[in-house]
């Protein structure tokens, strides 16, 4: 038998680490029962210091002692320490869910960080004379520092990472380093297969063409595919802080393709990803692009009214748009409005307002020396609202494991990133998240003219997601608050994009709707009831309500053989654009 190599070390045996952390805990108990027994009477005799020496710091001090010695009791002797209380958010972590964790020192080493994870925020918690606000970017940061130092992203802490590196000799290693060069190539985090997807190949495939082109937008009409459609045409404007084909990915989960196929006469705007040319452009030139786009379908068509949708902040935009056009006597000019997880009260828009103080907007202006921010600085912010799921998920499974990117269209276009005119996101930022000035009548104007919500009272249906990180479900309902029209709220289940993009035929999900008049988001869950799968067949039968005439689906219903000639096909170009 071959004698074993004295350059390599030996692995201390399970009774070796037992025996060693038996002498640290014994050694943690020691100074325990002595610092705390020492402090007592000093205690008494000194004024306490609020955080350091109050009564309430050192009993969440001594719970958190309490609770390690009872963790290290655990691991040495698992057979007499009674089962640790394992918290419901705990058991659910997909971090630590591969079996390799319940090796004793593996999973000594998956509760201390939940313990340590606890305490940290329980503290932060029980502040005093730290405003709500504060206490809320606190914990914030805290979360975020928590999610980056969890076990799971080190491979010496990772019991998976560790059989995978023994299990390929370490080419996995290789392989996660040669992706985290790639990402740091680019400066972006990749999420998907980056060629499993092209915009036009098997992605934003609804037939149409390109009708109408400015500096600022593209505007797609889509070939009906129905003998009839309404005669209230639709236009749908998509955030500018993503591209358009959220409502247009692979031909199953395609929302346009299916209000297409309802019946419906499609027009989407496809927003120019900004550069240096754009860098005098304010919120103005939105609404102003809102109302051509609208003017323009009128007159194509000859319709005197269309329908409005309005995603995320193009929702916000519309809101104005649609207070503008009241102020000036137009609102006739359109038929109905829907909000997509659209935001105008933004006093409780969630942890977004975690980025907006004055040093993060002064770093905003430096990285827009050109008039433009990188887009890739925006895909990072809303990356950081989900650190867990979109970067430590992915720095676990493709920089340690090594493990192939898997196909999923919905990652690629969260990766495709638009740039921002830094003039007009600077201005967003501070007038409506931190001031939130359209919440107030007349308190903003866009090109002069005013805007006060509470003169919109064009039929709204209102969709919010109940696990929305970016427009949270509470926020949104604020817009029942301002408008005054006649108003439909749908609650749908899941967050920000699978909210809204959850086609009828997958049968996923569910919302909630309540008839009834309710003053309060409280009494509208109260009671709702729950239908299960898509909303989609809900809104489309809503806006035939709003206006039931049918039309051929021919002349100028046809994109390319009415007043508007057909530029290119779509998607068109401003979508590919870089």
């Amino acid at each position: 038998m071959a004698k074993p190599d004295p350059a390599i070390p030996t692995l201390p045996s399970l009774e070796d680490m037992q025996h060693w952390t038996w002498v640290l805990g014994r050694t943690q108990q020691m100074m325990l029962e002595q610092g705390l027994g020492a402090m007592a009477p000093q205690a008494a005799a000194l004024p306490a210091i609020p955080g350091l020496t109050d009564p309430a710091t050192l009993a969440r001090a001594q719970s958190f002692w309490s609770d390690n010695l009872a963790l290290w009791q655990r691991f040495l002797d698992p057979a007499k320490a009674p089962a640790a209380d394992v918290a419901p958010a705990h058991a659910r972590d997909k971090r630590f869910k591969d079996s390799a964790w319940e090796n004793p020192l593996f999973d000594w080493i998956r509760q201390s960080y939940f313990l340590i994870s606890d305490h940290l925020l329980q503290g932060i918690d029980a502040l005093d004379g730290v405003d709500a606000k504060q206490k809320e970017r606190m914990r914030f940061a805290a979360r975020g520092f928590l999610e980056a130092m969890s076990p799971s992203n080190f491979p010496a802490t990772n019991p998976v990472v560790l059989e995978k590196t023994l299990e390929t000799g370490g080419e996995n290693l290789l392989k996660g380093l040669q992706n985290m060069l790639a990402d740091i190539a680019k400066g972006q985090l990749t999420h998907t297969d980056p060629n499993a997807f092209e915009v036009g190949r098997n992605l934003a495939m609804t037939p149409g063409k390109v009708v109408h082109r400015t500096p600022l937008y593209e505007l797609i009409q889509y070939t009906p595919t129905t003998e009839s459609v309404l005669a209230v045409p639709l236009v749908i404007f998509p955030p500018w802080i993503n591209r358009f084909y959220i409502l247009d990915l692979t031909p199953e989960k395609s929302f346009i393709r299916w209000a297409v196929e309802q019946g419906v006469t499609v027009f989407m705007v496809s927003w120019k990803s900004a550069d240096a040319s754009l860098k005098d452009v304010q919120w103005d030139d939105y609404v102003a692009a809102q109302i051509e786009a609208i003017d323009v379908i009128r007159a194509a068509l000859d319709v005197p009214a269309v329908h409005t949708i309005g995603y995320c902040v193009a929702g916000t935009t519309l809101a104005a748009t649609l207070a503008v056009l009241a102020a000036k006597g137009e609102a006739e000019k359109v038929k109905s409005a829907t909000f997509f997880t659209a935001q105008v009260d933004f006093a409780n828009a969630g942890e977004l307002l975690n980025f907006i103080d004055d040093e993060q907007l002064a770093s905003i202006a430096k990285l827009s020396p050109d008039g433009f921010l990188d887009g890739r600085y925006m895909a990072l912010t809303f990356n950081m609202l989900r650190g867990r799921d979109l970067i430590w998920n992915y720095v676990t499974n493709n920089y340690l494991l090594g493990q192939d990117y898997v196909p999923f269209d919905l990652l690629h276009w969260n990766g495709d990133t638009t740039n921002l005119p830094a003039k007009w996101h600077l201005s967003y930022l501070t007038d409506l998240y931190r001031d939130n000035l359209l919440a107030t009548p007349n308190a903003l104007s866009v090109g002069g003219t005013p805007i006060d919500l509470t003169r919109v009272a064009t039929p709204a249906y209102i969709q919010a997601g109940k696990e929305d990180h970016i427009a949270p479900v509470e926020s949104v309902w604020q817009i029942t608050r301002h408008f005054t029209g006649p108003i439909k709220f749908v609650l749908a289940g899941s967050g920000h994009i699978a909210g809204v993009v959850n086609p009828p035929s997958q049968q996923k999900y569910q919302y909630w709707l309540n008839p009834n008049p309710v003053e309060t988001l409280a009494d509208f869950v109260a009671g709702a009831t729950e239908t299960k799968g898509s909303w989609w067949p809900d809104w489309i039968e809503w806006l035939r309500q709003q206006d039931e005439a049918m039309v051929p689906a021919s002349a100028n219903r046809v994109p390319g053989q009415g007043a508007l000639a057909a530029i290119e096909d779509a998607p068109g170009s401003y979508v590919r654009a870089r």
